[in-house]
């Protein structure tokens, strides 16, 4: 009974240090974080972020079920402190998630078509369709101009490429396949683990093993990698390749989708999803 009484007001408690710039312990779980701001929650089931260059970040807004082709997804622009500029800005998608931009070129996910939209003229939009893609979700861009893009609830990864599309990699050690990011000369694959594919020979090494289910991935640039679980949780592994979890919204309720990293501002960002808010955190 004393255990049913104590559990609310021990929620209240999170959910009220959480909301103001406060840092709590039982959200942050390491001294490496630092909370720098959140947005009010203006977003639609905010899925992911993506650094446009300057002072930009796009907001993928589902605004609605993650599968639903219901058109009423969009992106939203914010800035890298916390403003909101305008949005929404780029509208009439199906449930949009993973985003990449190269050439003024802005690449979306769209459940199973990617969307490329000229930056130059948003009103220009080119669909990539893959009529055997399931759950498409994170995308990551190579200096050539291709495209990868992860189906999640298949083994396969996709790509663009000269704008013709392919299954670039299916392989059954792809168990949900998420987060994507590029390094080097690697595709570096989240899903129940971390895998480092070659994008010459597709050679696959499994870096991290039994991670849990990732959702966002990023590189630091110095060799450690951060990635999000949706459920609230980030995670850091570096070259030792110990994970240590550094941020745990989840008392509060709140997940960490498909983050973002500007490696120049040290900035980890955070779309919360059903929370509707974009949180950034400083990485020390």
């Amino acid at each position: 009974m004393k255990k049913s009484i104590l559990f609310p007001a021990v929620m209240l408690f999170v959910l009220i240090t959480f909301s103001g710039i406060t840092q709590d312990v039982k959200i942050f779980q390491s001294n490496k974080l630092v909370k720098k701001w959140e947005t009010a929650p203006v977003f639609k089931v905010p899925e992911s972020v993506c650094f446009a260059g300057g002072n930009l970040l796009y907001v993928a807004n589902i605004n609605g079920k993650p599968t639903d082709k219901d058109g009423n997804g969009f992106i939203s622009i914010i800035t890298t402190d916390g403003g909101i500029t305008k949005g929404p800005d780029i509208t009439g998608l199906n449930a949009p998630k993973g985003m990449g931009i190269y050439n003024d070129k802005l690449y979306v996910s769209d459940i199973d078509r990617v969307a490329e939209i000229d930056l130059k003229n948003k009103s220009n939009i080119r669909f990539y369709e893959f009529p055997e893609a399931k759950f498409l979700n994170d995308i990551a861009i190579g200096q050539d101009g291709a495209v990868y893009i992860s189906d999640m609830m298949s083994t396969r990864i996709y790509r663009i490429l000269n704008g013709k599309t392919e299954v670039w990699l299916d392989n059954e050690i792809l168990t949900s396949p998420n987060g994507l990011f590029i390094e080097g000369n690697q595709l570096i694959i989240g899903c129940n683990k971390i895998i480092k594919a070659g994008i010459d020979d597709k050679k696959l090494t499994v870096w991290l093993d039994n991670t849990g289910g990732i959702d966002g991935l990023e590189g630091t640039g110095d060799g450690r990698y951060i990635f999000s679980d949706w459920q609230g949780n980030v995670y850091l592994a570096g070259a030792d390749k110990k994970i240590e979890k550094i941020l745990d919204t989840t008392p509060a309720g709140i997940n960490a989708a498909d983050i973002e990293y500007i490696p120049s501002l040290k900035l980890i960002l955070v779309p919360t999803f059903s929370d509707n808010r974009v949180m950034a955190y400083e990485l020390k």
